[in-house]
């Protein structure tokens, strides 16, 4: 009986450490903040919204990650102009990395984006753009297992990816703020599976 629940022990604590929110409801705990745009919780929420220099902004984990499944929720208010950056690393406000786009409808929420790189990767088809709900809640899971990346908006396929220079990098995530103010975005669950 104690050789069982040894075992059942460490199936939980394996599962323990794989499986965390980043987000705890309350505040940046874990996070840093890069530039002076808002970042705040707010009724459970993390927000981010333009500040007056009206520049990108960046909250970034304090760890760095290579193989793993990233779900997020997030509701979009006025531009919502925003981003999930993977595989990141950061100074002052300049990233270099991968972002899984958030964005307005039409540009390319679930694309994926190499920042001071190559450029958009892969956009969404004409279908996948149609996945995002304007105003309200929207899941969006990226999924990064060595070279290749998949995202999924509201439990649909949106674009997967091989990459060699993806499957040879590490690095923070990061939710982005656009540049051009007026971007404001809600925030509710930042939850990480490791693979």
């Amino acid at each position: 009986m104690k050789k069982i629940q040894a075992f059942f022990f460490c199936i939980l604590t394996v599962a323990g450490v794989q499986a965390q929110d980043l987000f705890n409801k309350k505040d940046l705990t874990g996070w840093d903040v890069y530039g002076t745009e808002k970042w705040y919780v707010e009724n459970g929420e993390l927000i981010c919204e333009s500040g007056p220099d009206k520049q990108y902004g960046y909250l970034a984990t304090q760890k760095e990650y290579k193989n793993f499944e990233l779900t997020v929720e997030f509701k979009q208010e006025s531009n919502g102009n925003s981003g999930v950056f993977f595989h990141s690393s950061i100074e002052g406000t300049r990233v270099t990395g991968w972002q899984a786009e958030v964005a307005p409808a039409g540009k390319h929420t679930g694309g994926i984006y190499e920042s001071y790189g190559r450029g958009w990767l892969i956009q969404p088809d004409a279908q996948a753009e149609k996945l995002l709900k304007e105003g309200q809640w929207n899941k969006m899971v990226v999924r990064v297992e060595n070279d290749q990346v998949t995202t999924h908006l509201n439990g649909h396929p949106v674009v997967i990816l091989k990459d060699d220079k993806i499957g040879a990098s590490s690095g923070k995530i990061a939710l982005q703020i656009h540049d051009g103010g007026g971007v404001k975005v809600r925030w509710r669950k930042v939850h990480l599976k490791a693979l």
